[in-house]
């Protein structure tokens, strides 16, 4: 088979170049192309003339886009069809596709990428890869290939995937060819070849031209925009203004109706008008009140939004989704003299009266006039009897049953030397605990009642400080203890040994209810012990980071910025452990232990009931072990 086809070329070559001068190029008929072109696998490269039929270009010869072939067989790469022979006016307007220009960046575009090759249909026919149903899928070739986007230095991640889950997307995909595509937004100037980065002012998508872009299918909407006070702060330059995408977003346009939507009825407060309206710079430089949101989520609308009523008023009900105007603007929507109107588009019979004392803004709870304010009065006058009654009762209460357990039979447990060591490490921590999360959590209604006045970052920062130096001083101080002889005793007292292992475990077994022998604790039990060998271990690291973050300037040459953010992070979370460890074991041990409730006063007297004492460290309360512990002069009062 191929003998014969390259006899046929032999013979075409031999008759074509009679009367023809070396190197010039000659006309071939598309049967010789074919001889070669057909049934190759592959290589040469394959066409397939069917592809023509019905194309754009089905009467053109080979050699009209493939000129130049001088002589059979030809090169193996033959030089790009020149389109701009035909197409010469689309070839002046397309130099520019996005950043990229054409002859310059290689990543641009050619003709074949978006139109194909051979099977080149009409922009009108849906089998066109140019066809606005199929648009996504041709530009996604490039605009979904990742690798190629940060090559580039694309940052929109995913466009054509975002923009197939929104209305247009849908619409598009649906066979609706006037739903707005990739061209519609991002064509200048009417012409698909003229694509434009946001940066160029001419752009389609450049910040001051959008409303007029999405206005080539919603213009009623874009004359309310441009008329309202966000389209004239855009046609003034201010860049901080809303358009069309703020509030919309740029592909994925969700249906209004869609709960995911940022202007859905559930989310257009919090979502799209909070983020500017809460913004204490834009309110300072536009001269607006600040807190809006939070007034309307507190208000009647916002809790019935919340509640899942997509029927109640948001934002765009008393404001226009569009059109929105200062209250002082005549035109305005919530102008004095339109709220009949806007408010009786809900509430019939609404008066001019009562349109102009009802407050939209004011919480539920804040009425101030008329029986509500009276009834609400009543109640909080209420709660401040009642539920104050009720905790004065209950300190009452809590008072006597600590009374009651220090006027019990007492047994020292601490001298008065080791009561202010623990006071100042319980003040310390407390104190350190509150600053340094409030560094970590500036916002909260705690951190800004303490600290969120002129000077309180400052003020902090020192307290924090002059809290630690406190600590490491009493930590200083029981280091001497323990180099007496009381304290070598507490330390010989306090070392973990097999026993407590057993006990733990016997506590597991007496607590699930697998035995009812409860294990007997000594002098201190495993679980004083891990406190203990816990707060050793936390207050070194806690010092170790502390002092290296504290004096970071000085440091940094020689640990590195690596090893101070490693101590930052151990720092924040030691901090985190060593107080949810306090709260919940420490606590529970000394005050919520049904054993000792109201609580165990030895930190406040140094001395703990007899009773609780026998019950907590039975194997230390024997007859045996309280003489040793009078001649060590440990527990003087037993």
């Amino acid at each position: 088979m191929a003998a014969i086809r390259y006899g046929i070329l032999l013979a075409a070559v031999l008759v074509g170049a009679v009367g023809t001068t070396p190197g010039q190029a000659r006309t071939w008929s598309d049967d010789v192309c074919l001889d070669c072109h057909t049934d190759t696998g592959g290589e040469p490269a394959e066409v397939d003339m069917s592809l023509l039929m019905g194309s754009m270009h089905e009467d053109l010869s080979c050699q009209d886009c493939h000129g130049g072939i001088k002589e059979i067989p030809h090169a193996t790469r033959l030089p790009a069809p020149m389109c701009a022979d035909c197409h010469d006016d689309v070839a002046e307007t397309y130099v520019q596709h996005g950043r990229g220009l054409v002859g310059q960046s290689p990543h641009v575009p050619t003709c074949a990428d978006c139109h194909g090759s051979h099977h080149i249909l009409s922009p009108a026919d849906i089998g066109s890869l140019v066809h606005p149903s199929n648009l996504p899928a041709t530009c996604g070739v490039c605009h979904e290939d990742q690798e190629f986007l940060a090559r580039l230095d694309i940052k929109f991640k995913h466009p054509i995937e975002v923009y197939q889950q929104g209305v247009h997307g849908q619409a598009t995909a649906g066979g609706k060819d006037t739903a707005a595509s990739c061209n519609d937004c991002h064509s200048t100037g009417g012409s698909a070849h003229r694509i434009l980065p946001p940066g160029d002012i001419e752009s389609t998508i450049n910040f001051f031209n959008i409303s007029a872009t999405c206005g080539r299918c919603h213009s009623l909407i874009q004359r309310e925009f441009e008329e309202g006070i966000h389209g004239e702060l855009v046609a003034r330059g201010e860049v901080d203004a809303p358009t069309c995408t703020h509030c919309h977003g740029e592909h994925g346009i969700l249906h209004t109706d869609d709960p995911r939507s940022p202007v859905s009825p559930f989310r257009v407060a919090e979502a799209t008008c909070s983020p500017c309206h809460d913004s204490a710079k834009l309110n300072e430089k536009y001269d607006l009140p600040s807190g809006r949101l939070q007034s309307y989520v507190d208000s009647y609308h916002g809790l019935k939004s919340r509640a899942g009523d997509r029927t109640v008023a948001n934002c765009a009900s008393c404001h226009h989704a569009h059109m929105v105007m200062p209250s002082s603007d005549p035109r305005s929507s919530v102008a004095p003299a339109n709220l009949v109107e806007t408010c009786g588009g809900c509430h019939t019979g609404m008066s001019p009266e009562k349109a102009s004392r009802t407050k939209i803004h004011e919480p539920v709870t804040g009425v101030a006039e008329g029986w509500p304010y009276y009834v609400r009065t009543i109640y909080l006058v209420l709660i401040l009897l009642i539920i104050g009654g009720m905790v004065v009762y209950c300190f009452l209460d809590w008072l006597r049953q600590v009374r009651n357990v220090l006027r019990k039979r007492q047994v020292r447990r601490m001298e008065a030397d080791e009561v202010v060591q623990h006071t100042l490490l319980a003040i310390s921590f407390t104190v350190l605990v509150v600053t340094g999360f409030s560094l970590r959590f500036y916002d909260a209604w705690w951190a800004r009642m303490i600290f969120g006045h002129e000077g309180g970052a400052q003020l902090r920062g020192l307290i924090h400080r002059a809290s630690a130096v406190v600590m490491v001083i009493g930590s200083f101080w029981h280091l001497g203890y323990l180099m007496t002889t009381k304290g070598r005793i507490f330390l010989r007292d306090m070392a973990p040994t097999w026993l407590d292992a057993k006990q733990v475990w016997g506590m597991f077994m007496y607590n699930l209810g697998r035995t009812d022998e409860h294990p007997h604790m000594r002098r201190f039990s495993f679980v004083e012990k891990a406190e203990y060998w816990a707060l050793i271990w936390g207050t070194v690291v806690m010092v170790l980071t502390g002092t290296v973050m504290w004096f970071e300037k000085a440091l940094i040459p020689y640990i590195g910025k690596g090893v101070l953010e490693v101590f930052l992070v151990i720092h924040y979370y030691e901090a985190w452990l060593a107080m949810l460890a306090i709260l919940i074991w420490h606590m529970y041990g000394v005050v919520f232990n049904p054993h000792v409730y109201p609580m165990n006063p030895s930190w406040l007297t140094g001395k703990m009931p007899q009773d609780m004492f026998e019950q907590e460290h039975p194997a230390a309360s024997s007859p045996g072990n309280v003489e040793k512990v009078k001649r060590l002069g440990l527990e003087r009062d037993v």
